[in-house]
């Protein structure tokens, strides 16, 4: 874990988010080719094998000629997942353009899966105190206008959010874990199920399982699969949505019986 910053090192990481950044030295690198070349490496390898190292070696340049522009990893990752979100959206009216509030949030939960998929390294960022760039605040703003005046308080407009974003990356993750898995192994799930199917049937009796058993069958029958993230995706838009929905519902009510 990366130790705390002070006052001063917040403030200058801060101001280099928003871009107030270095002039190209000799070195004739930018702060901007020095995220894209984050970015790739991580896309690549990821966020784990991206170091400061690899990042200079694949720009062509010493290690000590980034530091010169970013102070270290941190920064760094906090610039590349900002620029991450520079496409998310086309304006901060995106979302409330479509025509209801539940398209709108099915539009940003569709966004956000896709950009899981194609940056699935921002999966691996835990950082609760992580800096606020522009376009991570851009992007928040966006989302929430989705939310805005449909009956929530502020509380539960962010809340709203923080869930459905909660099952975008819960699936995204899920997508992940079974294309490494698949990749390490070499094995198709099918063919996986093939080698461990006969054995689970020695080993287990339907009557012991009945409801899992039944579950179970009917999941592989249909994906060919133990799970799939895409289902439990627009599962789980639907279900947090149908939430949203009773919310209002039952706030609007509250606030009825209140007056």
């Amino acid at each position: 874990m990366a130790a705390e910053k002070s006052a001063p090192e917040l403030v200058r990481s801060l101001y280099l988010l928003w871009g107030h950044h270095p002039q190209p030295g000799r070195s004739g690198i930018s702060v901007t080719q020095i995220v894209q070349a984050g970015i790739e490496l991580a896309d690549a390898d990821g966020l784990d094998a991206t170091s400061m190292r690899k990042v200079a070696e694949k720009l062509g340049v010493s290690t000590m000629a980034l530091y010169n522009h970013v102070p270290g990893k941190d920064d760094l990752t906090a610039l590349m997942v900002d620029a991450a979100y520079t496409d998310l959206y086309d304006s901060a009216d995106s979302a409330t353009d479509i025509s209801d509030w539940r398209a709108g949030l099915r539009y940003v939960a569709q966004r956000n899966w896709m950009l899981c998929t194609r940056h699935p390294w921002l999966l691996d960022i835990n950082e609760t105190r992580m800096l606020l760039g522009p376009n991570a605040s851009r992007k928040y703003e966006a989302e929430l206008r989705v939310l805005d005046g449909i009956g929530l308080s502020d509380l539960d407009m962010d809340a709203s959010l923080t869930t459905l974003l909660g099952v975008v990356e819960s699936a995204a993750r899920a997508q992940r874990s079974d294309r490494n898995t698949q990749r390490d192994s070499g094995l198709a799930d099918p063919e996986w199920w093939a080698v461990v199917a006969p054995a689970l049937e020695h080993l287990m009796s339907d009557d012991d399982y009945p409801v899992s058993g039944r579950v179970g069958t009917t999941v592989g029958t249909a994906f060919d699969a133990a799970r799939s993230p895409q289902h439990a995706f627009d599962i789980g838009v639907t279900i947090v949505l149908d939430g949203i929905e009773n919310l209002i519902r039952v706030t609007a009510e509250s606030a009825g019986q209140q007056t």
